[in-house]
């Protein structure tokens, strides 16, 4: 009852910060069920033997938060993740750094490092994947340069096509989704995205020769990851427009939905 109160304590009580973070409660990829029962001692008594973050990632629901791409690589890992989705907690984890010694690290961020959590060969196989992939990157870097900094091999992705990362310093596109509908401005920023090499979607935009096509179908990996992030499109209609596009092709109609025989 009282959770979003407390979570306005470590910052307006700093004297008090630590004692008020034992009483936080959070949903966890360790357990979906439908109250909060999660807390930081439990998560760090479950930690692995190589970690040394909390990891954690905020959303503008719960379903958002537990389906979102970024868990990918620390689901299959078996990683806890803190799914936190309350308003609050944005601003709250940009003012908290760590509890009980241990950092907090999002999961959405591109600053993103699983450390001893990643052994040398995964990292010697992303680097070979990342070079194989060097080409197609950049073709989807220049579509796509009026709207993200980079466009790079994800190591994080697993069953998506593509996610959208913020900077370390960057505010998410759920905060300036909460801001702006507040009525505030926000600090112009350009995203990364990245996108997964293993996924059907990109393995066919791989070998898109189509100019049009192949822009068309970047944009919609942006756009969808954009979506899935929380954020908003500055042309909606322009995104249904690619993909209702794409679909009639794919099912053998033209663009004007028509069967082709």
């Amino acid at each position: 009852e009282f959770g979003h109160v407390l979570k306005e304590g470590p910052v307006e009580d700093f004297a008090n910060r630590d004692r008020i973070m034992k009483l936080f409660r959070f949903h966890s990829t360790h357990d979906d069920g439908a109250e909060p029962t999660i807390t930081l001692e439990d998560y760090i008594g479950r930690m692995k033997d190589k970690q040394d973050k909390i990891y954690y990632i905020t959303a503008e629901s719960f379903a958002a938060a537990k389906s979102s791409p970024h868990l990918g690589v620390f689901r299959e890992k078996g990683i806890e993740v803190l799914l936190m989705h309350e308003r609050v907690d944005e601003w709250m984890m940009s003012q908290v750094s760590e509890f009980d010694g241990k950092h907090f690290q999002s999961i959405t961020s591109s600053e993103l490092d699983l450390g001893d959590l990643e052994d040398k060969e995964e990292k010697q196989v992303h680097e070979k994947v990342a070079e194989e992939n060097k080409d197609l990157v950049e073709r989807m870097q220049q579509v796509l340069s009026e709207g993200v900094s980079e466009v790079k091999v994800s190591s994080r992705l697993t069953d998506a096509p593509s996610c959208i990362v913020q900077g370390a310093y960057d505010m998410s596109m759920h905060m300036q989704k909460i801001l702006r509908t507040a009525g505030h401005s926000t600090p112009a920023s350009k995203p990364t995205l990245e996108i997964n090499p293993d996924h059907a979607l990109v393995k066919r935009l791989h070998d898109e020769q189509d100019e049009a096509r192949f822009s068309d179908w970047t944009r919609i990996l942006y756009e969808q990851a954009v979506l899935a992030e929380g954020g908003e499109l500055q042309d909606p209609y322009a995104f249904v427009s690619r993909l209702n596009k794409m679909l009639a092709e794919l099912s053998g109609a033209g663009e004007s939905g028509r069967i082709i025989t």
